[in-house]
């Protein structure tokens, strides 16, 4: 959908910092984190809710993927996830290290690069 912000995201129109990327899917840092890390893993094809993601055993994979990469990174026990999609009318689901988590949530930059070397 060329006015929906995750397609431009996912066509890399809309610059992002991207922790994870493959043929289907894309995960990359929320612009409003709750916490440090907190990252969003979306579908590149449009869909409107995650329940209509076809392969979705593999997108939860890569939601998998992307919270054992935030525990490694920030040295916590809990990572969190939500499924709301109301805000954004594109599949995504949310995941973030709890909101003590130590560090500075608006370094993109760096936040992204620790969370990459364990992906």
């Amino acid at each position: 959908m060329e006015d929906c912000i995750f397609c431009k995201i996912a066509a890399g129109t809309i610059p992002s910092h991207r922790l994870y990327e493959d043929d289907d899917f894309v995960a990359f840092l929320d612009i409003n984190p709750l916490s440090p890390g907190h990252a969003l893993v979306i579908p590149k094809k449009h869909y409107r809710w995650v329940w209509d993601v076809p392969n979705i055993g593999r997108y939860f994979e890569i939601v998998l993927t992307v919270a054992i990469a935030q525990k490694k990174a920030f040295g916590v026990d809990m990572v969190r996830s939500k499924i709301v999609g109301e805000d954004v009318s594109h599949a995504h689901v949310w995941v973030y290290p709890d909101e003590s988590t130590r560090g500075d949530k608006k370094d993109f930059a760096g936040n992204a690069e620790k969370i990459r070397r364990y992906i």
